[in-house]
């Protein structure tokens, strides 16, 4: 098995998580975020299929109606690598009381500006998330977050230490695969589908990497399911992982 918390930078990093050039790259992208022609466009497109399985396992985990509007209502969400805040507001109008944390200031900026335009009550915050005094929460998310950080155990622990007694733990990832590198990378950036510079295939981790990543936080990791292209159907839920896939996990019993 490849060692899943090989980096770039093989320099100790002392447990921070962040990488500068990462925050640098995202944040320049801030002003776009919400533009769902602009460079974030991919996000909006894959948002709504990651909403349908967030949904699901909340539904599964709090045994709730999957016809409640608010099935969070009364719980709070914590989304780690939060962007501008496209996963925060959709958590926030389920019910939940959000916390959006991103590792570049404008990213949390953006978050702000349009969560006031709405006219919705979402918490941001910018840096560390394991030095952040922030507390648990009963939902933690984190997409397309743990193949842009700099350790990746530290990053597994920090979650899991959010984590409240009997919350659930979201997060979303591409894998480490022939066609993620063709795909996800070569082919993706060579036609502007996503910023040049956004992924660097060497830093993907498999289902596998992910489960023993999670375990040694004292988390269980959920069955994976795949988020896969279908030319009929576009992206979409499906058993096929090579590209990207989402998992949710608990506290070990």
């Amino acid at each position: 098995m490849v060692d899943a918390t090989r980096e770039r930078d093989r320099s100790s990093t002392g447990g921070q998580t962040i990488r500068p050039d990462e925050a640098a790259h995202f944040g320049k992208l801030a002003s776009e975020w919400w533009d769902p022609k602009g460079s974030s466009a991919m996000l909006h497109r894959i948002n709504p299929v990651r909403l349908q399985f967030v949904r699901a396992a909340i539904d599964r985990h709090w045994a709730s109606e999957s016809d409640t509007l608010r099935p969070l209502a009364g719980k709070s969400a914590l989304d780690v690598g939060c962007g501008a805040g496209l996963l925060c507001e959709p958590l926030a109008r389920l019910g939940a009381d959000v916390t959006g944390v991103d590792a570049a200031p404008e990213n949390i900026a953006a978050a702000a500006a349009h969560a006031e335009a709405m006219k919705m009550d979402v918490r941001y915050m910018a840096g560390e998330v394991a030095a952040l005094d922030i507390g648990e929460f009963d939902l933690v998310t984190a997409m397309e977050v743990i193949e842009h950080v700099a350790d990746k155990p530290a990053f597994a622990a920090a979650l899991a230490k959010r984590l409240a007694p009997g919350g659930l733990l979201i997060l979303s990832t591409p894998n480490r695969t022939p066609a993620s590198r063709l795909l996800l990378v070569g082919a993706a950036e060579a036609t502007g589908m996503i910023p040049r510079g956004t992924h660097h295939w060497d830093d993907f981790i498999t289902p596998d990497e992910l489960h023993e990543l999670l375990a040694e936080a004292g988390l269980e990791m959920n069955e994976p399911q795949g988020i896969a292209f279908s030319p009929l159907k576009g992206l979409q839920l499906s058993g096929d992982l090579s590209l990207n896939y989402i998992v949710s996990a608990r506290r070990a019993a």
